[in-house]
């Protein structure tokens, strides 16, 4: 397991607004037609990303009426890439990750998941003994595969079409979408985790921004 290490003497902006819209399509984020509401926010060098966690299992049933991921442990992130410079920016999702204290000396990073880990571990099936003591231990590295028939692509299918639907984020505009974690229904973590995203890159010279260390815990004392 690799421990990280964060700079923390940056010049940044904290705050809490989040740009509201669909979860499942590129938003334009004018600056006087946003509304906002709560979430963690950091901003700089013209890129804002604001994240909610999706900590009650309401907020997914518009999008999961039938088969919830937070149900078997899946905490969603509704992300907001908010873009206020003149030239388009490219995220690399695949590097972001959500780093969670496990206890004083376990600091675990957590990849986010496909809409098709969503789905295989939602339907896996269970090894566990139901009645056995309940203990903190370290999350997953690996999902087994699921059977996958109508449910399962049924599923696969809303996780997809929540998810963040692109990269590339275009000036003076934003995109919102979900990324899915699997924290095995450990979400008390929420208090100190961070969403670290370490590659956002300027398309114009491919000039890398600062990255990013987005706390969490603070939205989850709301």
């Amino acid at each position: 397991m690799r421990k990280l290490y964060y700079n923390r003497m940056r010049n940044i902006s904290l705050v809490i607004p989040l740009l509201a819209g669909s979860a499942t399509s590129p938003v334009v984020a004018g600056p006087q037609q946003t509304p906002l509401r709560t979430a963690s926010l950091e901003s700089h060098e013209g890129v804002t990303i604001s994240v909610l966690p999706w900590a009650d299992a309401a907020k997914y049933k518009e999008k999961f009426p039938k088969q919830s991921p937070y149900s078997a442990g899946i905490l969603a992130l509704q992300v907001s890439f908010r873009n206020d410079s003149n030239e388009s920016v490219k995220v690399n999702l695949k590097r972001i990750r959500l780093t969670v204290q496990i206890d004083e000396e376990n600091r675990q990073e957590l990849s986010s998941l496909t809409s098709e880990e969503v789905a295989d571990t939602v339907f896996k099936p269970s090894g566990k003994d139901p009645t056995a003591k309940r203990t903190r231990i370290p999350l997953p590295v690996g999902i087994p595969k699921a059977s996958r028939d109508k449910k399962w692509t049924e599923l696969q299918t809303q996780a997809q079409n929540a998810a963040v639907p692109t990269t590339v984020i275009a000036p003076h505009s934003a995109v919102e979408g979900l990324l899915y974690f699997d924290l095995q229904k450990q979400f008390d973590l929420l208090q100190t985790s961070h969403l670290y995203v370490p590659e956002v890159v300027l398309m114009q010279g491919n000039r890398a921004l600062t990255y990013f260390d987005i706390d969490l815990g603070q939205q989850q004392t709301r």
